[in-house]
C-alpha cells in the first residue's frame, strides 16, 4: 500500500533520512518510533508531501505521489496531529465537514457523514455538532481530530503524536478507542510517537528508527523477544517483554519432546516407559503425533492386568493450550482446572510441547533472578 523506495532528505548538508527502504501492508497499522530528532515525522510527512523527498520514491497504492496532484493527494490522506489542528471559529460539525466541502460533496450527505463520526468516535452528535473546540476538553478535541481525518474515508491515514498532550488516562481510552476502530475500519494508518508502550500497544508492526536509519521493522512481539544487538536493545529495554506477558507464547516457554506412548502399547509396557524417562506421565500420541490423551503412574498401576492397552484406561478428557497462546492463557487454565501440566498443541492438534508448574516456576525464577543481578549492578 505504502512503499518507501531509497528514499532520502537533506537540508543542505544535514542528513535527515539515509536511504529508506520499507513496506506498508495495506490495512496495517505502523508505529514509526525513535529518539527525537530521529526523523520519524520528517518520514510521515514525506507521505503526504508536506516535506519532499530528496531522492528515492514514496509509492501510495501502486503511485509514485511525486507525479500526483498535491492537493487531491492530501484530501485523501486523513491527517490527525498533536495539536488537533481544529479551527477554533469552526464548530464541531464545519471542523469535520471540512474536506466533505472541498470535495464538493451534498451537504445532506456532509451532515449524514458528520453524524456518523461522531457516533464512531463516542460522541453525541446532538450535544457536540454545534459546539467549538474551545468548549471541549482535550480528550474531546482530539476525538474530533480523528473523525475529520476519516471524514471522505481516506484509505490512508497519517497519526502524528495525536495523544502525547493527553493526560495518562484519557490517553489509554483514546488509543483503545482506536486500536477497537481500526480492527473494525482495517484503514492503513502511519502512526508516530516516542512512547515504546504505546507503539506496542496499537502496532501491527513498529518501525524503530535512529538518525534517519531504518534500524529494526517488525511485529510488536519479535522486537520484544529478538530486538537487534545494540541501540534497539538498550531503546526496547532488555526486560521489557516481561512487563508484555500476552507477547510470551506457550511455545517460548514449553518443554519441548515431551515422553510419549502409544495408545496400542499396554500397561507394562507403559510402567517401563516412565520408569526409563524418569516421568509420572505420558501424553498418548497417534502416529502422527496428535494428542490423544493422558495416562499417569497412578492410573497404570491400579490396572491388574499389565497386558491391558493404554486405550482402555488413559483420561482422554484432556485440558491443552495452543503453541500462539500466551503465558497467561497457561497459567490461567492451569489455575481454572487445578492442574499441574498442559500440553501444547498446534492448529492441527498434534503435541508439540508441555508446560508444567514446575518448568513454568523455572522461567519466572530465573527472569527474577535475572532482574536481581541487574539491579545489583
Amino acid at each position: 500500500m505504502i512503499e518507501f523506495q531509497k528514499v532520502t532528505k537533506r537540508y543542505k548538508d544535514n542528513l535527515v533520512i539515509d536511504d529508506l527502504s520499507f513496506k506498508i501492508e495495506k490495512g496495517d497499522l505502523v508505529v514509526l518510533i525513535g529518539p527525537s530528532g530521529c526523523g520519524k515525522t520528517t518520514t510521515l510527512k514525506m507521505i503526504n508531501k508536506l516535506i519532499k523527498t530528496s531522492s528515492g520514491k514514496i509509492m501510495v497504492d501502486g503511485k509514485d505521489i511525486s507525479k500526483e496532484d498535491t492537493i487531491e493527494l492530501r484530501r485523501n490522506i486523513g491527517y490527525v496531529i498533536q495539536q488537533t489542528g481544529l479551527f477554533p471559529h469552526m464548530t464541531v460539525g464545519e471542523n469535520i465537514a471540512l474536506v466533505p466541502n472541498l470535495k464538493k460533496w451534498s451537504q445532506d450527505k456532509i451532515k449524514e457523514r458528520t453524524i456518523e463520526l461522531l457516533e464512531m468516535v463516542g460522541m453525541d452528535p446532538e450535544e457536540y455538532i454545534d459546539r467549538y473546540p474551545a468548549e471541549l476538553s482535550g480528550g474531546q478535541q482530539q476525538r474530533i481530530g480523528v473523525a475529520r481525518a476519516f471524514a471522505v474515508n481516506p484509505d490512508v491515514i497519517l497519526m502524528d503524536e495525536p495523544f502525547s498532550a493527553l493526560d495518562p488516562i484519557t490517553r489509554s481510552q483514546l488509543q483503545d478507542e482506536l486500536y477497537h476502530l481500526q480492527q473494525e475500519l482495517k484503514k492503513t494508518i502511519v502512526f508516530v510517537t516516542h512512547d515504546m508502550d504505546e507503539a506496542l500497544k496499537l502496532g501491527d508492526k513498529v518501525a524503530i528508527m535512529k538518525d534517519g536509519k531504518l534500524l529494526q521493522y517488525d511485529k510488536p512481539e519479535q522486537l520484544l523477544k529478538n530486538p537487534s544487538q545494540g541501540f534497539v536493545e538498550e531503546f526496547i529495554g532488555k526486560n521489557r517483554i516481561w512487563n508484555q506477558p500476552e507477547f510470551i507464547k506457550a511455545e517460548d516457554i514449553m518443554i519441548a519432546n515431551p515422553v510419549v506412548i502409544s495408545a496400542a502399547r499396554t500397561v507394562l509396557q507403559g510402567i517401563e516407559t516412565m520408569k526409563s524417562n524418569k516421568v509420572d506421565s505420558l501424553l498418548v500420541v497417534n502416529k502422527k503425533k496428535v494428542l490423544e490423551g493422558i495416562v499417569t503412574f497412578k492410573d497404570l498401576r491400579k490396572s491388574p492386568d499389565r497386558s491391558i492397552k493404554i486405550a482402555n484406561i488413559m483420561e482422554r478428557d484432556l485440558i491443552s493450550i495452543n503453541a500462539a497462546d500466551s503465558i497467561l492463557d497457561a497459567m490461567n487454565k492451569m489455575q481454572e482446572y487445578g492442574v499441574a501440566y498442559i500440553p501444547v498443541t498446534d492448529d492441527e492438534g498434534r503435541l508439540v510441547g508441555l508446560i508444567t508448574r514446575s518448568s513454568l516456576l523455572a522461567v519466572l525464577s530465573s527472569q527474577y533472578i535475572h532482574e536481581e543481578v541487574v539491579a545489583s549492578e
